[in-house]
């Protein structure tokens, strides 16, 4: 008798992604959003390219992978409104609630998920978890202010480091750093979210609690299984 190898990560994403494809709306523009897992989605969704207008993308990256796919992308501005926009989570509860920003397209991730009626997050089943915060929590800052809202994150409890590449501070694709924060247990992310967004200096924080998960394709060993947060 033979026993079946588990799936690795990286198949894992690739099941969601193609399961991704079953929320896109023929003839309209699809919100995509950045990372691992959002490739392979990007990827799939080349296989029907002829039959949607184009996208609208939440990062540099992402659009030009999709563009080297030969799929239009649209400018944010340019449309009104999105029927669905698909993206990944570093981490996910069970409410819908995420946090986002490993890629550090957290910003931009929220504009196009703003635009969007539904929310489909696509993610394997490490991304699950009780309540948020184990996952470093992304915190896109003008760069004047870094060192002030370390300060406070520190004041609750947490420990804010700003995100290197190369040795040097990470740039964002809207020309801003990046604080990670270690330490935080999020148990009430919508409020959380709002506080943190009031604070001078920040651009955004990386709670997805406003713009929460509609739907989850969660990637397992069992195969793709559909988390409903919509009710």
């Amino acid at each position: 008798m033979t026993t079946m190898n588990p799936l690795t990560q990286d198949e894992l994403k690739t099941l969601v992604g193609q399961a991704a494809l079953q929320y896109v709306v023929p003839g309209e523009i699809v919100g995509v959003g950045t990372g691992s897992t959002v490739n392979k989605f990007i990827d799939a969704l080349a296989g029907m390219k002829n039959q949607i207008k184009g996208a609208v993308s939440s990062s540099v990256a992402s659009t030009e992978r999709l563009k080297a796919l030969g799929i239009a992308v649209f400018d944010a501005n340019e449309v009104e409104s999105l029927s669905v926009y698909i993206d990944g989570a570093d981490e996910i509860d069970g409410q819908g609630h995420m946090v986002k920003g490993g890629g550090a397209a957290l910003t931009r991730e929220k504009i196009v998920a703003a635009l969007a009626a539904r929310f489909v997050c696509i993610a394997d089943e490490s991304k699950l978890v009780k309540a948020l915060g184990q996952f470093p929590l992304p915190v896109e800052v003008i760069p004047m202010a870094a060192n002030h809202i370390a300060r406070r994150f520190q004041a609750m409890g947490g420990q804010a480091s700003l995100r290197l590449k190369d040795g040097q501070p990470l740039v964002t694709d809207n020309g801003q750093h990046i604080l990670d924060v270690k330490g935080l247990s999020i148990t009430d992310p919508l409020a959380f979210e709002s506080q943190i967004n009031q604070w001078p200096g920040v651009v955004t924080v990386g709670v997805f609690a406003h713009q929460k998960a509609t739907v989850c394709l969660l990637g397992t060993a069992q195969g793709v299984k559909t988390l409903d947060y919509s009710r």
